[in-house]
């Protein structure tokens, strides 16, 4: 699959990829490399790895990062209780040492967390590392090892090689900047806000249906709020909900009723400074431009 076909297959699961995008996408598959993808909250990002699952029919792994994430939620972990409850039955047998010790840390035992399901995997699966900034520095080393040989080491087990290598696919909202040891072992694609027609398309894609001069005057209206002063600014996914509601509403014109307008905005702004700072009067001023 080239990469304009990867284009084209991604724009019929209804994700409207730009030509560098598409490009990157197309890279990492061709390469067996992880893409990074970097931008802005809610410009699509997570999004092309739930899209790709579905172009490749295959699996998708998610992680979510967090501050405070570690091996034990990311890779593995023993189920320490039916440990114990092992331990005991053995000891009310009369069975004790290596033999004991040997059961209750094999396979029967061990707690597969998604980078290590995503390595055992029979077809290889979409691996989705989300906000890879929001988590500790630290635990980028525990992803050093999977990305470069796509394999996780268990102590008490050994060397656990990729069945098949996943697809990985990790995104970055800015919150810290990353490693160059985990940069380099990534393929690279800023994801930006789509241009107007692109943006159009995504809405008309979506919303199947939507009347083309309210889908005209929705991305307007969203594209110029962007430029305001804002703490959030609203992104594809925001501006997918603002055209549900106003469809919901049977609203086919922004200008018609501006406290309508200004009530739909609950879609767009997610601060309360956002929402003090967008009055019904510059609300109104904008939807006047996208008319």
């Amino acid at each position: 699959m080239d990469w304009t076909t990867l284009q084209t297959a991604m724009a019929e699961q209804g994700y409207i990829a730009d030509d560098d995008l598409a490009m990157a996408v197309h890279l990492a598959l061709a390469l067996g490399r992880p893409l990074l993808l970097e931008g802005a909250a809610g410009v699509g990002k997570t999004e092309v790895a739930r899209v790709l699952s579905q172009v490749r029919d295959t699996q998708l792994i998610r992680l979510q990062c967090y501050e405070g994430l570690d091996a034990a939620q990311a890779i593995y972990e023993w189920n320490y209780q039916r440990q114990l409850l092992s331990i005991r039955a053995a000891a009310e047998d009369g069975e004790t040492g290596r033999a004991v010790e040997d059961r209750i840390f094999s396979q029967d035992f061990l707690l597969e967390r998604p980078l290590l399901k995503a390595i055992r995997q029979d077809q290889p699966p979409v691996l989705l590392i989300d906000e890879i900034d929001r988590a500790d520095e630290e635990f980028e080393a525990y992803l050093l090892e999977i990305l470069s040989e796509f394999q996780v080491t268990i102590p008490e087990l050994g060397t656990i090689t990729a069945t098949s290598r996943p697809i990985v696919i990790l995104t970055a909202n800015g919150t810290r900047d990353l490693s160059d040891a985990l940069r380099r072992r990534c393929l690279y694609a800023h994801v930006g806000y789509p241009d107007r027609n692109t943006e159009l398309s995504i809405l008309q894609s979506r919303c199947a249906g939507i009347n083309g001069q309210l889908a005209g005057q929705i991305v307007g209206f969203v594209q110029s709020l962007r430029k305001e002063d804002l703490e959030k600014k609203p992104g594809v996914a925001e501006m997918l909900d603002f055209a549900a509601a106003l469809m919901g509403l049977g609203i086919a014109d922004l200008t018609t009723d501006p406290k309508v307008l200004q009530a739909t905005l609950a879609t767009l702004l997610k601060t309360e400074s956002d929402r003090f700072n967008i009055t019904t009067e510059i609300a109104q001023r904008l939807a006047g431009k996208a008319a």
